[in-house]
């Protein structure tokens, strides 16, 4: 059953501007990326919307045929999509789009400096080392000595629970190590809090409904998000001191820390006590129909589509809305006839 969406689409009985979806990308997530940007992009037109569909991998961001008036809605997941990079290059070009900018987007990438940025606001994270190449061993003898096993084996800038491992012995550590440094240069070794898996999705400040992803496995890795069919979701009651509402709470408190503006979503571990502790934002979440948040804006009676017009509306009204690109187009004239 679905309750009515706290955010009003801000385009009633008007199209969008010309959507342009960036997907695909040459990261190690593309295949989902273009998944996501596909649906989303079907989405739209089913609501009549114009979308163009964009591979930045086929055509760079700067030689594609920019419109006074465009938007783009980013599906562009992982390294060069969610780090910031992706939002420079449109940043320079004075096209709006959707999520985060450039600062906020490279700091939630990093899944260790926004850890830092959690802590320093009072929002609770498990205990985190970062290891670089030729790491001193001692420094994570002395994580294991304080927290004990298990522990969590993650690369420190990597999307889709990529490179993710759950270390119970001692004799795994070494390989997880490994493998997560395949994947980066930097790999985060992280406090295994036992308990439920839970996510939210923030527009902007609005939560959607607080989710629960029972895993047929201890973590929410890349398996159970795309290939188990046996990962499923549920969605607790949000009742007045309920530990759904302490999760909404606490994932306000972590997107605020960071600063996040647009769809975000943050991947949070309940304990026994209750007591959520957040893992990460997601700064560019999954949107095909199976994908968390798109489950989560369902419930509010929000079909993909209507999600995107929220999305495309936040950008709009926002500090990267139309009046950069029309501010270029200003620039570019005054400079032709000077």
């Amino acid at each position: 059953m679905s309750t009515p969406a706290p955010f009003p689409d801000p385009f009633v009985g008007q199209s969008v501007p010309r959507v342009n979806v960036l997907a695909g990308g040459d990261s190690p997530e593309r295949d989902i990326s273009l998944a996501s940007g596909h649906a989303v992009a079907t989405a739209m037109r089913e609501l009549g919307e114009e979308v163009r569909e964009i591979d930045p991998a086929e055509i760079p961001v700067s030689r594609c045929d920019w419109m006074a008036g465009d938007v783009v809605l980013l599906a562009l997941h992982g390294p060069g999509g969610e780090d910031g990079t992706i939002q420079a290059d449109l940043d320079s070009l004075g096209v709006p789009y959707t999520g985060c900018g450039v600062g906020v987007s490279r700091l939630a990438f990093s899944k260790s400096r926004a850890k830092r940025c959690f802590a320093s606001a009072g929002v609770p994270t498990p205990e985190a080392i970062v290891l670089e190449r030729g790491f001193d061993a001692r420094a994570a003898a002395g994580l294991v000595s304080r927290c004990g096993l298990p522990l969590v084996v993650k690369p420190d800038a990597q999307g889709s629970s990529l490179g993710v491992r759950l270390v119970e012995t001692p004799g795994e550590f070494s390989d997880a190590i490994t493998q997560a440094f395949l994947l980066g240069s930097r790999v985060l070794v992280e406090r295994a809090v036992a308990g439920e898996e839970w996510s939210v999705g923030m527009l902007d400040t609005w939560p959607l409904p607080a989710m629960v992803v029972e895993t047929p496995g201890e973590l929410f890795d890349f398996e159970a998000k795309y290939l188990d069919e046996r990962t499923k979701v549920s969605f607790p009651e949000m009742a007045p001191g309920s530990t759904a509402e302490r999760v909404v709470e606490v994932s306000r408190q972590a997107c605020e820390a960071i600063g996040t503006r647009g769809l975000v979503r943050v991947d949070l571990r309940v304990d026994a006590s209750g007591s959520p502790w957040v893992l990460e934002i997601n700064t560019i979440p999954g949107l095909t129909s199976h994908s968390l948040v798109p489950q989560a804006a369902a419930r509010l009676g929000l079909s993909l589509g209507q999600l995107a017009r929220r999305m495309i509306g936040s950008t709009l009204t926002g500090p990267r809305g139309w009046h950069i690109r029309q501010d270029q187009m200003r620039r570019r004239c005054e400079l032709s006839v000077s």
